[in-house]
């Protein structure tokens, strides 16, 4: 049996306050839980909150080509899990078992408004740090056992109860095996044993273990924030720097010396890669901050937003503007800004960099770009919009 540290520090249940949401404030949430301790916090939703889609809907969102399903079923009788990836057929949900089983839908958020108006609980957080909202029905007993993620999660339940059971212990063994697919703990002893009803949102920073079992039908939907490691930094960024490099600059040693071991590297071959190198390793923090906005733009797994097959032009925007069609960002053009030095602002949209006017900022982020809006600008923030219209990152609303 594995020793425990001594005096854990335990996890934190807190109740939801007029005005307060979390239990207490955004600063104290931040600086004492975020990336720190897991928070229960009960009521954080209202009351009456209910998942805004139910499971028939989920089901058949699972079922959607592009969808990112995945289909868990566990055999009490020999102990063995199976993972199945979508698309699924419908016929597949009519063969399934009354329990032990989880159906979970990535990026439900992008397909369903009132899933991505949830966001609104999080305001307080970067929305470029948001990956997506994970929804998860499960019937009786239904589970992906014991597990740890590298990012942090906000567990809000939606229908029905879950009980969930955590370990906060900092010595607690991390060592996983493979079962039927799926990755699991080697061992789970858990510190803390709830269930959390609808409206209780459970969230934990990275790297705690942690285990959900479905007491009945229920529904749990999962702010799941973006945390790429370092190494996908490291390659995502310098491939970019290296992609606006041209092969015409290349490795040189004018001042080479003869040597005796024709095979050797030696310290002035270093030296002269490091300095091939410079222009990677010396990048200021705007060329940083510009060449990070672009990969976290277009960081994960989602599909890249494509082109009109036949570009509008002005007076074809402009007449569908006049008629009051709206405006939306595609759901997969995952957005960010920096400052312009012209006062203007640098929009990310799935990894390409536009300047605009904060004006059209403002309608780029809200959720529609109404028509009114759209007419209100001028010709060339009118232009900007079409252009990304072309370019698939921004469509009209049907």
């Amino acid at each position: 049996m594995r020793s425990r540290a001594s005096n854990p520090r335990p996890a934190i249940e807190a109740q939801a306050k007029p005005g307060q949401p979390l239990g207490m404030s955004v600063e104290k949430f931040l600086s004492t839980y975020w990336q720190k301790r897991p928070l229960l916090i009960r009521g954080m939703l209202d009351d009456d909150f209910a998942s805004p889609i139910s499971p028939n809907d989920l089901a058949g969102l699972a079922c959607e080509p592009q969808a990112r399903a995945r289909l868990v079923t566990h055999d009490q009788k020999r102990d063995r899990w199976a993972l199945e990836h979508g698309p699924f057929a419908e016929a597949r949900f009519a063969k399934l078992p009354k329990t032990h089983w989880t159906l979970l839908v990535q990026d439900v958020d992008q397909w369903d408004r009132d899933v991505a108006a949830l966001l609104a609980h999080v305001h307080f957080l970067p929305r470029w740090r948001i990956d997506d909202i994970m929804v998860a029905y499960a019937v009786d007993g239904g589970s992906v056992g014991a597990c740890v993620e590298p990012f942090d999660q906000f567990l809000m339940q939606g229908l029905g109860q879950c009980r969930v059971q955590i370990d906060v212990d900092v010595n607690a063994p991390k060592d996983f095996g493979i079962d039927g697919g799926l990755k699991q703990l080697k061992q789970f002893t858990p510190s803390h044993d709830w269930v959390l009803s609808p409206g209780d949102v459970l969230y934990l920073p990275p790297s705690v273990p942690h285990r959900g079992i479905a007491m009945g039908d229920c529904m749990t939907l999962s702010i799941v924030m973006r945390a790429p490691s370092e190494a996908e930094l490291l390659i995502g960024l310098s491939s970019q720097v290296a992609a606006g490099l041209s092969d015409a600059e290349r490795y040189t040693d004018p001042e080479l010396q003869a040597r005796g071991d024709a095979y050797a590297i030696d310290a002035s071959d270093v030296g002269r890669v490091r300095r091939a190198l410079s222009r990677f390793l010396q990048m200021d923090d705007d060329l940083l901050g510009t060449e990070f906005a672009r990969f976290i733009t277009r960081y994960g797994d989602a599909p890249t937003p494509a082109p009109r097959p036949r570009a509008l032009t002005t007076a074809q925007f402009d007449g569908r503007i006049s008629k009051g069609t709206a405006l939306s960002r595609h759901p997969f053009a995952r957005i960010a800004t920096r400052a312009s030095k012209r006062g203007r602002v640098v929009v990310f949209l799935a990894g390409q960099s536009f300047e605009t006017s904060t004006r059209v900022t403002k309608l780029l982020v809200a959720d529609e770009m109404n028509a009114s809006a759209v007419i209100a600008l001028t010709d060339a923030e009118r232009a900007d919009l079409l252009k990304w219209l072309n370019l698939g990152l921004i469509g009209f609303v049907s």
